[in-house]
């Protein structure tokens, strides 16, 4: 889930070129009705959307599904960390993010599933 567009596009083409199958979500209704939609295999979501949070996000989808999600966020504290993964993320990167290492995370957290 990422509100910003040319961030969405980027990221969904840089992935996509990779052979992952990607839905964008703009907002947390949007990714919310998605998610109730179907079975994703992981979740990358950003913290701040224009209808909530990332966090808010995660809450929610924490009480119906177990999908691994990434917090994928400008917000790099390590308050801003320990609060997303508190809230249900498996991992937490910040923005801009560097490919090889998301690649790697999403790799680790969908082995086995």
């Amino acid at each position: 889930m990422e509100d910003h567009a040319d961030t969405a596009r980027a990221l969904s083409r840089l992935l996509g070129n990779r052979g992952y199958k990607v839905e964008n979500a703009a907002t947390v209704a949007s990714a919310l009705e998605a998610v109730e939609r179907g079975e994703f295999d992981l979740i990358l979501c950003d913290l701040g959307l224009p209808d909530g949070t990332g966090i808010d996000f995660i809450e929610k989808v924490r009480k119906t599904r177990k999908t691994p999600a990434i917090a994928l966020t400008g917000f790099g504290m390590q308050e801003d960390v320990d609060r997303a993964e508190r809230a249900g993320f498996n991992a937490h990167l910040t923005k801009p993010v560097n490919l090889q290492k998301l690649e790697a995370t999403m790799w680790r957290l969908t082995q086995g599933r």
